[in-house]
């Protein structure tokens, strides 16, 4: 028999947002401003929170991960997608590939499981707060946010694994702005059912448990709120979920477009702009919205301004 000789691709080429060429540069200024809000957004509201002992609680301290996930997880295809606004070859190679699809997917992941851990937190706050100190000890508080780094890596390595174990032997041109899971499988000349099969069981599961704690959370947490005899204990305790249900609101809407639509109405177009949602502009609102919805952050935000107009003003003084 004649030996088939079959070449692998070495590199893929995201095909990006947009085709037409008079609108790179006004993309790329756009998305710049938004990734420079997400970095000064999120590292502000981290450093405010680590520097100001009034945030030093449990709440705070979920906060502070998911802002330090929202900056990674924008940071990890953000940056790729704005050098490919300005250069002719934006070529990927394999590897740089498979390391943006299994960051990316850890930190997605991660950030499902946190929301998870807040509305948790919220609910024992409101329900229990008698107990709150005992059940959102130090230690529940670090496994509550390691467990969800451990399962998510492990996840995300399966994810990547599988999706990279596949034969591509070209077309090397991926139908997105980022190597994801599903438009490498489209370049895939393998049968790619089964690993369809485990993404989407897989994106399911993720969504649907983490989704159900926050769901029964906030249930449990309305029920206790409609039992609060006065309107003013009523309206503190909304206004502490406040902000997480924005956020947690948001993010999987855009999620459950994305992954659990059926096979028939998906398209990899409509991916493109639900994908730019949830991976470019939540990570910037998040910290908007924790940031203008929260009178602790807001004051500890004014208490560190000023401390830092003192410190200014007294180096200008010894000057």
């Amino acid at each position: 028999m004649a030996e088939v000789n079959v070449t692998y691709v070495t590199e893929f080429i995201p095909k990006g947002i947009t085709d037409q060429s008079q609108l790179q540069a006004p993309c790329f200024v756009v998305f710049l401003v938004i990734y420079l809000v997400t970095v000064l957004g999120n590292i502000g509201l981290i450093t405010l929170i680590r520097i100001d002992s009034q945030l030093h609680t449990p709440m705070y301290y979920f906060l502070s991960h998911l802002a330090f996930v929202d900056l990674c997880y924008s940071s990890t295809i953000t940056l790729k997608m704005m050098v490919n606004f300005v250069v002719e070859c934006n070529t990927i190679p394999v590897h740089v590939c498979a390391a943006q699809l299994g960051c990316f997917l850890t930190f997605m992941i991660t950030e499902c499981f946190l929301l998870a851990s807040m509305a948790y937190d919220r609910y024992v706050a409101i329900c229990n707060p008698l107990h709150y100190s005992v059940l959102m000890s130090e230690r529940v508080c670090i496994q509550l946010v390691a467990i969800p780094y451990i399962y998510s890596f492990l996840v995300a390595l399966f994810h990547t694994i599988i999706t990279f174990h596949l034969t591509y032997s070209g077309p090397n041109v991926i139908n997105h702005f980022y190597c994801g899971d599903l438009p490498l499988l489209a370049l895939s000349c393998s049968d790619t059912h089964m690993e369809e099969i485990l993404i989407f069981t897989f994106a399911g599961f993720d969504m649907i448990c983490s989704s159900s704690v926050i769901l029964i959370s906030y249930l449990i947490i309305i029920a206790a709120i409609l039992r609060i005899c006065s309107t003013q204990g009523r309206c503190k305790a909304i206004s502490t979920c406040g902000s997480h249900v924005v956020a947690a609101t948001i993010f999987y809407s855009t999620l459950i477009f994305m992954y659990l639509q059926p096979k028939s109405n998906h398209s990899l177009d409509t991916d493109k702009m639900a994908s730019v949602f949830y991976m470019v502009v939540i990570p910037m609102l998040n910290p908007l919205i924790y940031s203008l919805r929260n009178k602790e952050v807001k004051e500890a935000s004014k208490k560190a301004l000023d401390k830092g107009c003192e410190t200014l003003r007294m180096l200008q003084l010894r000057k």
